[in-house]
């Protein structure tokens, strides 16, 4: 058992997710940057999709009921042992054993936003649809962990032996993110996407798992009116009546009726997952 002593200001239970509901309205939600979950469970030799914690802006402290091997990536948040006769533990990017009772405390990290915890044979909550993740926006899955949570870890037989490895440093939070223009840039006035392009946004204090909610050149519509609702992919960068843009992440809606005027590369998801209010980004076509 991993017994959540404080979580910070905001952590939940997350795997990769529940795809294939999106007919029903349901998100497919998950690790908002997956790629960190699946090297942190790469380091503890668990399957990549087993479920960790996902920590906002650190803060966080657990103990472990008994002994196991723990493994942090992410954004890199200073990492302390609290048992007797405690040794510095490896920090992030590394396997560490914790004995049963002891604790470990994560600050604030010194860059980016989302810190993930993995513990060998994953966390064990429920499976709601197919998955263990807290979805903030439609509520399915366990509740955001609070003090006193209690969360169960699964079984370590049949996984394979530790290979007590490094990962290479996390690289900072990106300050430009690729795009590829529509499926609704004809929606917005010409030159919309090179204004798009032309100046840096600011991430704003309202964004959330659901999107990065950002701050700067008003984007202009050449069409009145809205779309009849569509399905939404994350990294869509939908831009609501006030003309902001918002970065859809791992909790976004299925479907939405404001226009998208681009999408994210791929490969540049989690790295937009990591931006952090006040952080300043461009993009790039």
């Amino acid at each position: 058992m991993i017994e959540v002593i404080a979580p910070g200001p905001y952590a939940t239970v997350q795997d990769l997710g529940r795809p294939g509901y999106g007919h029903l309205g349901v998100p497919r939600s998950g690790a908002a940057d997956a790629p960190s979950l699946r090297l942190a469970n790469r380091l503890v030799g668990n399957p990549e999709s087993a479920a960790g914690i996902e920590l906002t802006f650190g803060g966080a402290r657990f103990r472990f009921t008994t002994g196991a091997w723990v493994a942090v990536t992410g954004a890199p948040c200073p990492l302390e042992p609290l048992w007797p006769g405690r040794a510095a533990v490896p920090g992030m990017g590394a396997p560490f054993w914790v004995p049963a009772g002891g604790e470990i405390r994560a600050a604030a990290p010194s860059a980016g936003l989302r810190t993930y915890v993995a513990v060998r044979g994953g966390v064990d909550t429920p499976a709601v649809m197919g998955s263990r993740s807290t979805d903030s926006l439609s509520g399915l899955g366990p509740p955001p962990l609070r003090p006193g949570t209690v969360l169960p870890v699964g079984p370590t037989g049949g996984l394979p032996p530790l290979t007590v490895d490094a990962a290479p440093p996390r690289a900072a939070p990106p300050d430009v993110l690729r795009i590829l223009p529509g499926p609704r840039d004809d929606w917005f006035v010409p030159g919309a996407l090179a204004a798009l392009c032309a100046r840096p946004y600011q991430v704003s204090q309202n964004s959330n798992r659901v999107g990065v909610r950002l701050e700067g050149a008003r984007l202009e519509r050449a069409r009145e009116g809205e779309l009849p609702s569509e399905g939404m992919v994350a990294g869509a960068l939908q831009v609501p009546p006030d003309g902001q843009p918002i970065v859809f992440l791992a909790d976004h809606p299925p479907t939405g009726g404001y226009p998208v005027i681009a999408v994210l590369v791929s490969a540049d998801l989690a790295g937009a997952a990591q931006l952090r209010p006040g952080d300043r980004l461009r993009f790039h076509m």
